[in-house]
């Protein structure tokens, strides 16, 4: 029964350690880069000269700030999410050793919390996607308002006259 231990302890070190999405995504940035440094020694090399203009890629939709605020806050939320499953995951792993199955309390506690927080962001986006309640606003009283005569400055020679004295 100590080889299982064993075991399982071995495969969560070796996924704690080894990380399998990140190399893909680290070499691509790196290759991005050196293509861009690149373009850039390919530019001085010709001579190009005048202002330089920092564009989108192609294909990629411009976002202003507040889509860039949701895009993030979308990121956000699906890490918490992801994190919160892969706990779930790993306790209930470790509670499957027989010694170790108080662990168990935790996956439960955690699927709480996991029910709970899809809860929440269902509700936030019932929220974002319900229209805004218009507010009642009273009208404010009408009062007339008496035409300035204009004002001559005869320093500068213009003449100041009310909305009222200019027909508007």
């Amino acid at each position: 029964m100590q080889w299982l231990l064993l075991a399982v302890l071995g495969i969560m070190w070796t996924a704690f350690l080894v990380p399998i999405g990140r190399k893909r995504s680290d070499a691509r940035s790196v290759e991005d880069f050196e293509r861009r440094m690149e373009l850039l020694a390919q530019a001085e090399v010709h001579g190009t000269s005048g202002r330089w203009i920092v564009t989108p890629r192609k294909g990629v939709r411009f976002l202003g700030p507040r889509e860039r605020q949701q895009a993030r806050a979308r990121a956000r939320r699906r890490r918490v999410l992801v994190v919160l499953l892969e706990a779930i995951g790993l306790t209930l792993l470790i509670g499957v050793v027989p010694p170790l199955r108080v662990a168990w309390i935790a996956t439960a506690g955690l699927g709480g919390i996991l029910i709970l927080y899809v809860w929440v962001l269902l509700v936030v986006k019932a929220r974002s996607a319900a229209p805004p309640v218009p507010e009642t606003v009273e009208p404010a009283p009408v009062r007339r308002v008496e035409p300035r005569t204009p004002v001559i400055d005869h320093d500068q020679h213009v003449v100041v006259r009310g909305a009222m004295a200019a027909g508007a």
